[in-house]
């Protein structure tokens, strides 16, 4: 048993997950009043460096919007931690709520500060796992091999937990013959370079559209790793899950480049299931990561000030696919040089200016969406 001084063990990136039947993944949480997230970040870097996809839900967590998140992501596995001595209240709460939700399969594994006369009740509760302080790297991420197992039918008692994994065959390039299929009435593309805030803007639009009374489902592309084919799935984390319940269906996936192979599969069936509107949010892109374009009905290109000058700005490549331009981060310094220089290559398409941290602009811009 280590100490609880020493450090998590780091280990050499390298793909551990390959011979699995699926890329693992895993849905990193932390329940309760916890503000501190720097060790489940380093977990999650730990984890991708070793060909895991991890999705991170960010802190403040209940055991329901944990549980909403493992059902959409598809997720082999939750390792979700508390410092709040609370885990013999909100971790049988969380393995009620995937009970609730259709999935009372995904394996649990519990983090954290856990003392040894509870661990018993906490397994027999239905815990896989349990690790302590000081656990090693190579334990965790051989634990997560255990929770996987090949892919089996959407048969479950839950319409979105059936959808999730719909589309977790449908990545993979098997998707179901027989699963309902349909164009939804809105397809979205938001891209722009990274650090535009596209998952802060997605997330300000999905709670406003929840609040109208709309369904919006999210699909967002994160990079893959090209060294272990691991990804850290980070987007879901802005969006504020403990108010929009499962209102909004959000799906994160890995991919590499512009490998868009799965999409035309994912939106005819994010409409079968019912969906009308659908917001992909894309990677990180430069001037020529212009695919997206082909998927969807409407590409809003995200820029903030400070992305360069306009030299930049009449190049060719991302910026010509827009149909609408969003100057988010609007508060910040040159955003009125930025807008000229738009309004110089625009053509007449929209200009929308946002603050998605504050919520600022972002009626205007889902009305427009919507329209």
């Amino acid at each position: 048993m280590r100490a609880t001084t020493e450090p998590t063990t780091a280990l050499e990136k390298t793909d551990r997950c390959g011979d699995l039947p699926h890329r693992p993944r895993v849905l990193l949480g932390k329940m309760g009043l916890d503000g501190h997230d720097r060790g489940v970040k380093l977990i999650a870097r730990l984890l991708r460096d070793s060909g895991i996809h991890v999705i991170y839900s960010g802190l403040w967590q209940t055991p329901r919007s944990l549980a909403i998140g493992a059902r959409d992501e598809d997720v082999d596995c939750i390792a979700c931690s508390m410092m709040s001595n609370s885990h013999l209240v909100l971790v049988p709460k969380l393995l009620d709520e995937l009970r609730d939700l259709g999935r009372p399969d995904i394996t649990v594994n519990v983090g954290g500060i856990i003392p040894k006369e509870d661990i018993e009740t906490l397994i027999e509760g239905g815990v896989k796992e349990i690790f302590h302080t000081g656990t090693g790297m190579d334990e965790i991420v051989a634990s997560v091999r255990r929770s996987v197992s090949p892919y089996g039918a959407p048969d479950f008692d839950d319409p979105s937990a059936n959808l999730a994994r719909i589309l977790s065959l449908a990545h993979a390039g098997q998707p179901p013959a027989d699963a309902p299929r349909a164009r939804p009435k809105r397809v979205i593309g938001l891209t722009g370079a990274p650090g535009a805030g596209k998952s802060t803007l997605v997330a300000a639009m999905a709670n406003e559209a929840v609040r109208r009374g709309e369904k919006v489902a999210v699909v967002a592309f994160d990079p893959m790793s090209p060294i272990t084919s691991g990804a850290l799935l980070g987007d879901r984390l802005r969006v504020d899950f403990n108010a929009v319940d499962d209102k909004v269906f959000y799906r994160s996936l890995a991919i590499v480049g512009e490998d868009y192979a799965s999409l035309p599969d994912i939106i005819e069936l994010v409409g079968g299931a019912g969906w009308d509107t659908l917001l992909i949010e894309t990677v990180g892109a430069g001037q020529n990561d212009v695919a997206i374009r082909e998927h969807v009905d409407r590409t809003a290109v995200v820029v903030v000030p400070g992305m360069g000058d306009a030299v930049q700005m009449d190049k060719a490549g991302i910026l010509e696919i827009a149909d609408l331009f969003v100057v988010n981060k609007a508060d910040h310094a040159g955003e009125h040089q930025l807008v000229r220089e738009l309004m110089d290559i625009a053509e007449g398409r929209p200009i929308h200016e946002t603050v998605a941290t504050e919520g600022k602009g972002v009626v205007e811009l889902l009305e427009r969406i919507l329209d």
